[in-house]
């Protein structure tokens, strides 16, 4: 499907497996920090295109995310520095709307990203903060009396999707298997009961903690004690967690030595997602998919 912009004729395709060399390199020259793993575990649980210029080469890709019938995350989205402010951006955005149709559609929007998703008549619901570092110093954190944390056993999928799903508002039903392939988890049990969980992987320069769901208190203890358990069993690694500015966690994460490194917002199109009261989810699972 070509699509001429200042005189310079851009093809959009679907984005294959063939692909993922030239989006790995593609990432990096934006400064992203992914992985070739990174990137064929979005290629396997997301679909998009690719945009190709007249000799064929990569010079952009945006893959969506489905959740359910009636939901879908955006990512992925990059640009070359060469062909940037030509209309790519905006081709892509437009090819994957039109592809998923009448769905609530959830972007993780930059600075230079957001006048195109204002454009396209998405509305900011969130601020997210990005921390990373590798000298904290994680605290212990105490739970609250009958609650422990104990190790994920492969019994807790169900439980952990129907967690995920409900802190999240998106169906992680097929995310959560895909995920604890390539995860290892920590879970909060209540008397028995398994009320929250934290997943920590591999992930661009490091690790990423996320997601992390677990219910609210006036502390936010239990998702400290699950963020403390991951950081106390990996000191001096880099480490990585992206959090919604509304659960305060912000300026504990920075007082633990994970400084702010960026700010980006949440913002949704067709609706936004309806959470669990009962449920947070503290930390994204990655910016791609929530």
């Amino acid at each position: 499907m070509p699509d001429s912009n200042n005189n310079e004729v851009v093809e959009y395709r679907a984005f294959t497996l063939d692909d993922l060399p030239a989006a790995h390199a593609l990432s990096a020259s934006v400064k992203w920090r992914h992985r070739a793993d990174d990137w064929r575990f979005a290629a396997r649980i997301g679909s998009g295109f690719a945009a190709v210029d007249q000799n064929g080469a990569l010079v952009g890709t945006a893959l969506a995310f489905q959740f359910g019938a009636d939901a879908a995350t955006l990512g992925m989205f990059i640009v070359s520095p060469e062909h940037q402010r030509r209309g790519i951006g905006r081709g892509l955005l437009d090819r994957l709307r039109a592809k998923l149709g009448p769905r609530m559609l959830l972007i993780h929007a930059s600075n230079e990203g957001k006048p195109l998703c204002v454009e396209r008549g998405f509305e900011t619901i969130d601020t997210i903060h990005q921390h990373q570092g590798a000298a904290f110093q994680p605290p212990l954190v105490s739970l609250p009396p009958g609650e422990r944390l104990r190790p994920i056993g492969a019994k807790d999928t169900p439980r952990l999707a129907a967690l995920a799903s409900r802190a999240s508002g998106l169906d992680r039903t097929e995310l959560m298997p895909q995920l604890l392939d390539v995860a290892s988890g920590i879970a909060l049990d209540r008397d028995g009961e398994l009320i929250g969980f934290a997943l920590f992987r591999r992930f661009g320069d490091g690790h990423v903690i996320g997601p992390v769901v677990a219910p609210e208190s006036a502390d936010q203890s239990r998702a400290k004690a699950l963020i403390s358990y991951w950081l106390a069993l990996n000191a001096g690694m880099f480490v990585r967690i992206d959090t919604p500015l509304r659960y305060g966690l912000s300026s504990w994460l920075e007082g633990l030595g994970l400084p702010l490194v960026d700010t980006i917002e949440q913002m949704a199109l067709n609706g936004k997602p309806s959470t669990d009261a009962t449920f947070t989810q503290f930390a994204l699972t990655s910016q791609a998919v929530w």
